[in-house]
């Protein structure tokens, strides 16, 4: 996906899976949502993004993933966005796990191939033996898993994550933050890259680098706990 940047960005950033350039988007009843948004991610990992309503974070993710298209400004992705968003219940359409996830797959796979990955990426996300089980017997935590399996049987490599654990338990926040961090750090022969909007600053101590964002611009890429430390 190019978007706006054409083939001059991408020779620029060969070898960075996402760049912005100088980015801007208002929506139709004026309210500036970026302006002038400029950053890249360096490498797979886990990056996350912190920021009040109003920042610009979803309209952020809307634009990487697809949905809009920016106004101005440069945008390059060589990667396949996949949005997961806080509440699971919007991801999940079908009444079982193994069922649900059918749908991530790409065609043309038999029974015993289709069988293979559904239970690889239920393993992937701690659902192990889940490919029969009912949706609703789900916890809230468990259905925001069986999400991330959907994304990565699309074989999506950029995991868009907007809030993710906002309706979750402690322990099921932790739970999907351990997992996403496993994923984007071990998955050597496939990278993954994982861009995650919180609220919560504890979770920036889960990630490889986090930046604040303010009035529709993101800031450079430190440390989760540098970010907690100037919050604070």
């Amino acid at each position: 996906m190019l978007g706006k940047a054409h083939k001059s960005l991408g020779a620029k950033y060969l070898g960075h899976g996402l760049v912005l350039e100088n980015i801007s988007f208002s929506w139709k009843a004026g309210n500036k949502a970026l302006e002038n948004c400029t950053f890249s991610i360096p490498r797979p990992g886990l990056w996350m993004i912190v920021g009040g309503n109003g920042s610009g974070k979803s309209t952020l993710f809307r634009l990487i993933s697809g949905i809009i298209e920016p106004q101005s400004g440069q945008m390059f992705c060589s990667l396949k966005p996949a949005l997961m968003l806080q509440n699971p219940d919007h991801h999940l359409l079908l009444p079982s796990c193994g069922s649900d996830l059918l749908l991530s797959l790409p065609l043309g796979l038999n029974a015993i191939e289709r069988n293979k990955k559904i239970n690889f990426a239920l393993e992937q996300v701690g659902l192990k033996d889940f490919a029969d089980r009912p949706i609703h017997t789900l916890s809230g935590g468990q259905k925001q898993r069986l999400a991330l399996a959907g994304a990565l049987l699309s074989q999506s490599n950029l995991l868009l994550l907007d809030e993710p654990t906002a309706l979750l338990d402690p322990l099921s926040q932790k739970s999907i933050l351990k997992i996403v961090r496993k994923i984007s750090r071990e998955s050597n022969k496939k990278p993954i890259t994982a861009l995650w909007i919180t609220h919560r600053l504890e979770e920036l101590t889960y990630c490889d680098g986090a930046a604040i964002m303010r009035q529709g611009q993101l800031g450079q890429w430190s440390s989760g706990e540098k970010i907690i430390s100037k919050l604070n």
